[in-house]
């Protein structure tokens, strides 16, 4: 017997952004051939805050609105792509945990930069940024530009950090590309302490050119077996002096997806994400992957 396909999860309050990840959710499970889930939490997305909790219920009532939430999101969908398997869930609990609980056997978990209840002044909603944090697959934050938009032509930007990080992230990015016709960009940012009046990039130092070299040479190591997988997905690397967090973000501009990695999930609520991948969240001018290790 066939073993069900695991779904791509969208979680929506009926916000502009929320109806943007609708349709980023959708396109890619048309892509990919996976059924589509779409989650809202009822109005819980009216009290999020900076710290949201994980185990506080929703307020009472509600009940027709949020039926009226999800209905509205699943005609968006099937209208969009008449083909994906369109189903809906209303919550009883708050926006994060529902998301964190349905992340557990899907595909990806979807999200919109911001709700209906961002804190004013906020640069990413407190909802998508727990989910990002805690969900136990792949979470995509849709920010900046659409695919489909004039500058975004199917390349995918990976950010490798250190030596040894996890094989994950760039088999998504790899895979990602792959379904949609598109190439990847894996770009690792690093620096030296800068001596006196060097700036970044001064290529006469010895120091640096064996610096730029060790950093390609693992690189190619980290991205290999991805490639491997994936021979027909064109793939260029990057060896960037810099913030890592700069380098990645202006690398993302005109890309149809930025992928970072995250902490592998051990169950322990509020396992902090990295400083280039909050970065990245806040600030990238295009939707941004989160991918939990293994």
């Amino acid at each position: 017997m066939a073993m069900p396909m695991r779904p791509l999860i969208v979680g929506t309050d009926g916000s502009d952004q929320a109806l943007r990840a609708v349709d980023w959710a959708t396109d890619e499970a048309s892509a990919r051939g996976l059924p589509l889930r779409i989650v809202h939490a009822s109005k819980w997305s009216r009290y999020d805050s900076p710290a949201p909790s994980l185990t506080r219920k929703r307020p009472a009532g509600g009940t027709v609105e949020a039926e009226h939430v999800v209905a509205s999101a699943a005609e968006r969908a099937r209208a969009r792509a008449p083909r994906v398997e369109v189903t809906t869930e209303v919550s009883p609990e708050g926006a994060a945990r529902a998301l964190v609980e349905e992340s557990d056997g899907a595909a990806a978990v979807v999200v919109g930069s911001r709700g209906l209840g961002s804190v004013a002044g906020t640069l990413l909603g407190s909802v998508s940024l727990a989910v990002a944090a805690r969900a136990r697959c792949p979470v995509v934050v849709v920010r900046g530009e659409l695919p489909g938009e004039p500058r975004s032509q199917g390349r995918i930007v990976v950010g490798l950090g250190k030596p040894g990080a996890s094989p994950a992230v760039p088999q998504f990015a790899f895979e990602e590309a792959e379904v949609h016709g598109g190439s990847v960009d894996v770009v690792h940012a690093w620096m030296l302490p800068h001596a006196a009046g060097r700036a970044p990039g001064t290529e006469a130092a010895p120091e640096w050119e064996e610096r730029q070299k060790q950093a390609l040479a693992g690189l190619s190591d980290a991205v290999a077996p991805a490639a491997a997988d994936h021979p027909d997905v064109p793939h260029e690397e990057l060896a960037v002096e810099g913030p890592p967090k700069h380098i990645l973000n202006e690398a993302a501009h005109g890309a149809r997806l930025l992928v970072v990695g995250a902490p592998a999930r051990t169950g322990v609520a509020g396992l902090p994400l990295g400083p280039v991948t909050h970065a990245a969240l806040h600030y990238a001018p295009c939707p941004v992957a989160v991918v939990p290790s293994v």
